[in-house]
């Protein structure tokens, strides 16, 4: 079946001279308008029309998004329900995930939602006007600051859908302008978003501020004609290393890119875990709700997992009793959570199935199907294939102690789970100079993500507007500069 995937330009809905995609998976293809054809609307042409959205005050967009939100029940809304369906065939998520989350769609749109996004991340006040700031020490001066938008493209990823909707969010919080490209494995969520925000307002500011379109990266006749500061400022690119790399050639002075690249994720658990079977089947349950958790899909998710429980034979059974235990919990996680892969990934089957050679150097919990599996290293070394780990497949590292495990996290290190609290608070400087960004508790790493804050160690709310400083000074010193003395 072929879907249709509409142009959605500032508040006009285009449907025309579609050409068509394949979908990731090879579950489904769709198609869409040729965005080249288009490429002259689809920046703003004059930095100054972004004016009408200093029209609004925080608390009417604030009010706006709540309307929006409450017309994206999925239940109701036709345009989520078709992206649910094309999401069902291309998405990594199982039907019972992705129902989880399009049901959590509404939520993101509440008034306290979006008022704790904007006033923990930028202030509500510098994003209303100019803030007086604190008195300097150079006498006689004073200096405003203020938080404005600016024209972005963001280029979002497919593997949860709150992407898409969380950038409609920031866009309108920030009173920017902002051109989604959307993802060949989600091309209609965020569609299905701002057509509903079309339905209801169709000449908001807020609408005629975000367009939405899919054309295949690296096309240059779109690519080259918008990658230009004259009219884009931001780039936000979230995404795979290949695809963030083909956006650096376009930087240059005057566009600021903002990555949000592909990051690892793995948990450090003590011997504290050890303690007695009681302790270590709830850090099995633990473990592998961030191993498991929307099935692997995230950069949150734990992938290698560093275990203080000795590498001498003692250590290796306790290391096997931890696994043992992790590959049961991990089949039990609710189902809108987590289940069983519908698309396992051949290559990492086939690097599974290839460890039964050398079990003397490894031993695999699971992996017969696409259950998932847990895979204990017999040294204090990872699968040479770590960075493939997916589909709910883990790798258990036993260590004499945690300094190989501190000495292992660089700046691809996102979320790191660790068991027990004390560790972590042992621990985080260490790790946070090493290059670890988020520190959790043990089974919080895809769950403990609601409070809005710093993401991949830069804040990209922060990044997206523009900080514009009004400096004034006592004209009678600002002219003496002027005379020899």
């Amino acid at each position: 079946m072929a879907y249709s995937v509409p142009l959605l330009l500032r508040g006009d809905i285009i449907e025309s001279d579609p050409i068509e995609f394949g979908g990731r998976r090879g579950g489904a293809s769709f198609t869409t308008p040729d965005v080249s054809r288009h490429i002259d609307r689809l920046p703003l042409a004059l930095p100054s029309a972004m004016a009408d959205l200093y029209g609004m005050s925080f608390t009417e967009i604030v009010d706006f998004l709540d309307r929006l939100g409450q017309r994206l029940d999925p239940a109701r809304n036709a345009w989520l329900q078709e992206a649910y369906e094309l999401s069902r065939l291309t998405s990594g998520l199982s039907d019972s995930i992705l129902r989880y989350h399009f049901g959590m769609i509404p939520h993101y749109f509440t008034p306290d939602s979006v008022r704790a996004i904007a006033e923990r991340t930028i202030g509500v006040d510098y994003l209303e006007g100019w803030v007086e700031q604190p008195p300097s020490a150079q006498a006689g001066t004073s200096v405003r600051i203020r938080a404005l938008g600016a024209r972005a493209v963001h280029i979002i990823a497919g593997n949860v859908p709150v992407v898409g909707v969380t950038t409609v969010i920031r866009n309108a919080i920030t009173r920017s302008d902002a051109i989604i490209k959307t993802p060949s494995n989600d091309p209609l969520t965020t569609a299905a978003v701002v057509r509903t925000m079309i339905e209801m307002a169709p000449d908001h500011p807020i609408t005629r501020h975000v367009s939405v379109a899919y054309w295949k990266g690296g096309d240059e006749r779109i690519e080259a004609a918008l990658y230009d500061p004259r009219r884009i400022e931001k780039i936000v690119a979230w995404g795979g290393f290949a695809g963030i790399k083909h956006v650096t050639r376009y930087i240059q002075p005057g566009l600021d890119l903002i990555t949000l690249d592909p990051k690892h994720s793995g948990s450090l658990i003590g011997r504290q875990a050890f303690a007695d079977e009681t302790t270590l089947r709830a850090v099995a349950r633990r473990l592998a709700v961030d191993i498991g958790a929307m099935n692997q899909e995230g950069c949150v998710n734990a992938r290698v997992i560093h275990v203080e429980s000795g590498t001498d034979a003692d250590g290796i059974a306790r290391a096997d009793r931890l696994a043992a235990l992790t590959f049961e919990a991990l089949q039990g996680l609710p189902e809108y959570l987590s289940t069983p892969h519908k698309a396992f990934d051949p290559e990492l089957k086939a690097e599974l199935a290839a460890l039964a050679f050398v079990d003397d150097e490894y031993r695999v919990f699971g992996g017969r199907s696409n259950e998932g599996a847990v895979i204990v290293s017999r040294s204090a070394q990872p699968v040479d294939f770590a960075r493939m780990l997916a589909c709910r497949v883990a790798n258990i590292v036993p260590v004499d102690d945690l300094e190989t495990a501190v000495r292992s996290v660089n700046s691809y290190t996102q979320t790191i789970g660790i068991y027990p609290d004390a560790l972590k608070q042992e621990l985080r400087d260490r790790l946070a100079f090493q290059g670890a960004q988020r520190l959790v508790s043990l089974g919080g790493a895809a769950t403990l993500l609601q409070a809005p804050g710093p993401q991949d160690g830069i804040e990209p709310l922060r990044r997206m507007v523009k900080w514009i400083t009004d400096e004034s000074g006592d004209g009678d010193t600002l002219e003496a500069q002027a005379i020899a003395a």
